[in-house]
């Protein structure tokens, strides 16, 4: 079996990135994000990137940092507030954006990873998420078609990993990190910890191996909180 295990980020990267490609990143919001390889795709220098995630985090945190350094030419996403760059960008005809359902973008990686080329569903018939797109009727209802992604590489943030690839993600920091690894051709998982084979819990395995190509240890993480809203202190 071949070492997964990389010594550094710019390591796991090596031979993977390429201008144009399409990228599917985990994360919601700042939670689950990997931002140790968008930092290293950052200064990569790579440019003309397409995005697949659920949102493209905050302002300069993040895709936020991808979007700021101008090398990202298209999101596929469900959610584009709290980032006013990608609202500038995008109101000024710099920036594509496909927007995306959250359930379907996330079926949308899992098909892709499932050999699914598409599929139908109700959400987003009769808006402007539809147009465009072809549609059927079943059993009387109107289902609008979406295709499945396949990624040229996913980027993913675990918690722990063992050597052959076993991923665990901590509580809701597992959102879209799973079907974003299952449908990139290639998938890079930074992690906080790398435990021996044999030690993860097989029933506990959020992520199998044969989804995982290369890991690397990121941390220490700081842990980025979008909104920290605290009450007042009351006087004694």
């Amino acid at each position: 079996m071949a070492n997964k295990i990389y010594p550094n980020v710019t390591a796991a990267l090596d031979g993977l990135l390429f201008d144009g490609m399409l990228i599917a990143s985990g994360g919601f919001g700042l939670c689950g994000v990997p931002e140790r390889l968008i930092e290293t795709i950052q200064a990569s220098g790579v440019k003309g990137l397409t995005i697949a995630s659920n949102n493209a985090g905050i302002d300069n945190e993040g895709l936020g940092k991808l979007l700021r350094s101008r090398q990202v030419k298209k999101m596929i996403s469900s959610y584009v507030g709290e980032n006013k760059e990608f609202e500038r960008q995008y109101l000024a005809g710099e920036l594509e954006v496909e927007f995306t359902p959250q359930g379907t973008l996330a079926e949308r990686m899992r098909a892709g990873g499932a050999g699914i080329p598409g599929f139908y569903t109700k959400t987003g018939v009769g808006t402007l998420v539809a147009e465009g797109k072809p549609t059927m009727v079943f059993d009387g209802e109107e289902y609008v078609l979406e295709r499945g992604i396949v990624a040229d590489l996913a980027i993913v943030k675990g918690w722990k990993a063992d050597a052959t690839g076993n991923v665990i993600f901590r509580k809701t920091a597992r959102n879209f990190n799973v079907p974003a690894a299952q449908c990139g051709k290639a998938c890079v998982v930074e992690v906080e910890e790398v435990v021996p084979t044999g030690t993860l819990d097989p029933d506990a395995i959020h992520l199998p191996g044969v989804y995982v190509q290369r890991i690397v240890v990121g941390a220490p993480y700081d842990k980025k909180i979008e909104f920290r809203t605290v009450r007042e202190r009351e006087t004694a």
